[in-house]
């Protein structure tokens, strides 16, 4: 075996190889989704400058040969390789899906709606209604019943704005969340966020899309028997609950898609004992998994047979349907 002032050359170069492929991750990222990197909840971009910040560091300490290593220390540097690289496999894994056309064009203000961005939510909030500053700390909502929402998991927040704007065009303040490195499961506090955000709304709906529609389900659990601006609805993209919900007390719409490749049709009619008797169910014939947002295609999806505008205008009808009727 070649050795470098007895270390193996094998090690040496293995860092260098991984370190270089951290770097080239986050080059990927950045330039597949930068949007989603800025727009995103910024745990993401911690991520990315971390695994900069300790990819340039093992390429310069090993930029030389390096003096020999006690067994122990040798195991400690193969450890360290192993761990640095499921580090950038979860970096390359949880690179976002950034949100498209018309859902960037949904994120401006017009005379209907008026649009914040913070670091951790959207606010869509009818227009008139104060909508505070960019962080959306003070929005009011019309009709007393506001929406918070949950993305699906590595979906970017903006993704969800122009099938979700139609409810704030309705009266109904929309609070999309930005997730801590886009999984719901990071989020759990975002509703509780949302609310002290939003002192105004009287009750609420949540609703989630996918993996969101999961923490959502929780989330509606929580706040249902609140006496301050509980929650009367869930409403589900795409999603079902992770546990038994069937004595839910409130209203609850699940919206579907038949050509779905990931929450598919027997999965969603698989789960119907987990929610309430009364649950609404609408299939939306023709869409798949990746129309309940606007972030592109997604792997292990159907092929649609209707198009991506058909399929939004449908969500956004009977979600405004829904929330109108649940806020009754």
């Amino acid at each position: 075996m070649i050795v470098e002032r007895g270390r193996p050359a094998w090690l040496t170069w293995t860092v260098r190889a991984v370190a270089a492929a951290g770097l080239v991750v986050v080059l990927w990222a950045c330039l597949t989704a930068w949007g989603a990197v800025v727009h995103g909840h910024p745990a993401y971009a911690v991520l990315l400058v971390l695994t900069v910040l300790g990819c340039a560091w093992a390429l310069w300490r090993n930029r030389r040969p390096r003096p020999a290593r006690t067994g122990g220390r040798r195991v400690l540097d193969v450890a360290l390789v192993v761990a640095a690289i499921v580090w950038i496999a979860a970096t390359a894994w949880l690179r976002p899906f950034t949100a498209v056309e018309p859902a960037l064009t949904a994120m401006f203000s017009d005379d209907s709606v008026t649009v914040t961005e913070s670091a951790t939510r959207v606010v869509l909030a009818p227009a008139g209604e104060p909508a505070g500053d960019t962080a959306g700390d003070s929005s009011g909502d019309a009709s007393g019943t506001a929406v918070f929402f949950q993305p699906g998991a590595k979906v970017e927040a903006r993704a969800y704005a122009a099938v979700l704007r139609p409810l704030a065009e309705a009266g109904h303040t929309v609070v999309i969340a930005k997730q801590p490195l886009a999984v719901a499961f990071l989020a759990g506090g975002a509703f509780d966020a949302a609310r002290e955000a939003v002192p105004a709304a009287e009750r609420w709906v949540v609703g989630g899309h996918s993996l969101g529609g999961v923490v959502a389900s929780t989330d509606a659990a929580d706040a249902a028997d609140d006496t301050d601006a509980p929650a009367v609805g869930l409403l589900l993209y795409a999603s079902y609950p992770a546990e038994d919900l069937s004595s839910l007390p409130v209203a609850v719409e699940s919206v579907s898609a038949s050509r779905d490749g990931l929450a598919t049709p027997a999965k969603i009619e698989a789960a119907r004992a987990t929610l309430p008797p009364s649950t609404t169910y609408t299939v939306v014939d023709g869409a798949v998994h990746a129309f309940f947002g606007d972030y592109g295609p997604q792997p292990g999806d159907g092929t649609a047979t209707i198009t991506h505008d058909e399929a939004r205008s449908r969500i956004s009808d009977v979600s405004t349907r829904f929330v109108d009727a649940a806020g009754r």
